[in-house]
């Protein structure tokens, strides 16, 4: 399968890129970026093709990894999977319901595979651990902490993502809470939340279709 890069930052150096050059069965066909100078950076650490014109690598490719923010990812989600290319996705989504469900809508109408790049959902003792909890059935509630220094650490990379910035950890580490969650206890039906504690720091109660509820506290101002 060949797969092409979308876009050039910390997430797209540190994960996506090494880890499509680095797997014997892709086909790691190149990059493309919103800042050139940048795509030629990193496609040149990897030995592959930056491409100039979004439309080409998808025209180039069978899939796309996705590391852009979300307002960017939704839109080129769209045009990839109306492209035929199968889709790797970052989270959050998108920034709006509308637009997630664009890219569902395009997925399906083109007949794409899609999934949300969750890093602790899919390591296999998590993911084998979720799936024995969600097998014994009858959890009643649940609760996640999810703390990190992204905007307490001087030498974080992601603290200057402007979309971070503005919407915090309820964005970032929140749907990766989510994905641990959500298989065990099943989707939510209302969410109640509340911003105490310093900078970003946000708890939410969950109520879940089964019946379940659950709390998580998140934030990425934490020492």
């Amino acid at each position: 399968m060949r797969i092409g890069l979308l876009g050039t930052g910390p997430w797209a150096q540190v994960a996506h890129a090494p880890a499509l050059s680095g797997h014997p069965d892709l086909d790691f066909a190149g990059v493309w970026g919103r800042r050139p100078d940048a795509a030629g950076e990193l496609a040149g650490l990897h030995g592959v093709r930056a491409y100039d014109d979004v439309d080409a690598l998808l025209a180039d490719v069978d899939a796309v990894a996705v590391a852009l923010p979300p307002a960017v990812q939704a839109e080129l989600a769209v045009r990839a999977a109306r492209a035929g290319c199968h889709l790797l996705l970052d989270k959050p989504l998108a920034p709006t319901v509308a637009q997630g469900r664009a890219v569902v809508r395009a997925a399906a109408e083109a007949g794409v595979a899609s999934v949300v790049f969750f890093t602790t959902r899919f390591q296999s003792a998590p993911e084998a651990w979720i799936t024995e909890q969600a097998g014994a059935g009858g959890w009643f509630t649940g609760r996640a902490q999810w703390l990190g220094a992204v905007f307490t650490d001087p030498d974080n990379p992601f603290a200057a993502s402007p979309w971070r910035q503005e919407k915090g950890a309820l964005w970032d580490v929140g749907p990766h809470a989510l994905s641990v969650l959500l298989p065990v206890l099943g989707e939510p039906r209302r969410v109640t939340a509340a911003a105490y504690g310093p900078g970003d720091t946000v708890h939410l109660v969950l109520d879940h279709a089964s019946g379940a509820s659950s709390s998580l506290t998140l934030s990425l101002t934490a020492p």
